[in-house]
């Protein structure tokens, strides 16, 4: 049974209301028990802010998934039969309190690791895992009980760092994670729609949560921010989009490459649509290992070279530079949904426009010219001592 559109909004509102709701909650507790990070040499925020958000999230994630489990539409889904929510609940317990120990008493990268790999072991034994793995113009390859497990484990570390990563500024994260997972929603949906994923598949329902919890919080996450989601909600977002991702992309249909074959690379290859739908925070991933790796450094360590920071650097404010990176996935997001939908691959041209437009107003905005020219002035002795302008404008 194909669950209507109804049913997920429903469920979307409730981890929207609930993540909103507990937040200014979550804010008094953390106050009160100095549940706090101070600014820093590494940090943009410039007074005490509590950083244990990730609460209110989770509040919002176990919320949703109760409601949805009392729905009749969503009956299939939570059968005795199946495990697969209860998996998902305890895979994401378990990456959340990883990342809320780590917001409470810093722990080091390797036991983090370790946390996350528990969650995606936890997936695997509940059987939350890919069927398929796609390569490009190659083939579709069914994953073997041996290859499976360690897909997985792998796949949801990578989500949760990238979504870690780029949680750098005043509501980036979740500004990106709410549209990358919303045009996920509304993709896996039209594959579901048109009977490409085999029922019941829990990817749409995740995916519709992860839109919720961080609608819920942005208000109260965007710059100036009453509070962070902390390690603990960026790796339970990253955790969310990894199983919605993979139990759809994983899962499609393989005969789908051939109905489509000629209509639009993305329903070739749908495992790679959540690569180009979380282009920015996996570029962003990238970047830092290089980066890191060539300094000979820990890919652990914090740095300040993230997308994000380079932005500031370039002359804009917090603001503009978390508008300027959800600007770019909602344009990646757009690249792969356009085609999806019209059935045609002629989004090429309007959007690779658009794209060129937001590289040159990223880059020329007059800000940036006058800021150019009144360096020009700086003298060399004064350069040195000249510091990045971080603040908001």
């Amino acid at each position: 049974m194909v669950v209507n559109t109804t049913g997920y909004l429903i469920v979307g509102a409730v981890a929207f209301l609930v993540t909103f709701v507990s937040t200014p909650i979550v804010v008094l507790f953390a106050r009160r028990f100095g549940l706090v990070v101070e600014p820093d040499e590494r940090r943009v925020h410039t007074r005490p802010t509590p950083d244990v958000g990730g609460i209110a999230m989770f509040a919002g994630f176990l919320a949703a998934m109760f409601i949805a489990s009392k729905m009749g539409r969503f009956g299939e889904l939570f059968a005795s039969n199946n495990s697969e929510p209860l998996g998902v609940v305890l895979a994401c317990s378990a990456v959340f309190a990883v990342g809320l120990i780590d917001d409470i008493h810093e722990i080091s990268a390797p036991a983090k690791i370790a946390g996350t790999v528990v969650g995606g072991v936890l997936l695997v034994v509940f059987g939350v895992t890919m069927f398929f793995f796609r390569v490009p113009l190659w083939d579709v390859f069914v994953l073997s009980p041996d290859w499976a497990p360690l897909i997985t484990v792998l796949w949801l570390i990578g989500m949760t760092n990238a979504v870690n990563l780029i949680d750098g500024l005043d509501g980036l994260a979740a500004g990106i994670v709410a549209i990358a997972a919303g045009s996920y929603f509304l993709y896996s949906h039209h594959l579901d729609q048109e009977h490409f994923l085999k029922p019941p598949n829990i990817g749409p329902l995740i995916a519709i949560i992860a839109v919720g919890i961080c609608l819920g919080f942005l208000p109260h996450n965007f710059n100036p921010a009453k509070i962070f989601m902390g390690d603990g909600g960026a790796l339970l977002l990253g955790a969310l989009m990894a199983v919605s991702t993979s139990v759809v992309g994983g899962r499609a249909d393989p005969n789908t490459q051939q109905q489509f074959r000629g209509q639009t690379f993305f329903f070739y290859a749908p495992l790679f649509i959540p690569l180009v739908i979380l282009g920015v925070p996996i570029l962003d991933t990238l970047f830092a290992i290089v980066r890191r790796a060539r300094k000979g450094g820990g890919l652990a360590t914090a740095d300040k070279g993230h997308l994000h920071h380079r932005l500031m650097n370039l002359g804009h404010g917090q603001r503009r530079s978390v508008m300027i990176l959800w600007l770019w996935t909602a344009l990646l997001s757009g690249f792969v949904l356009y085609p999806a939908f019209s059935q045609t691959g002629n989004a090429v041209v309007p959007l690779g426009i658009a794209a060129a437009a937001l590289m040159l107003y990223t880059i020329l905005h007059p800000q940036i010219r006058r800021r150019a020219q009144r360096d020009e002035f700086v003298r060399p002795d004064d350069a040195t001592r000249k510091t990045d302008d971080i603040s908001s404008r």
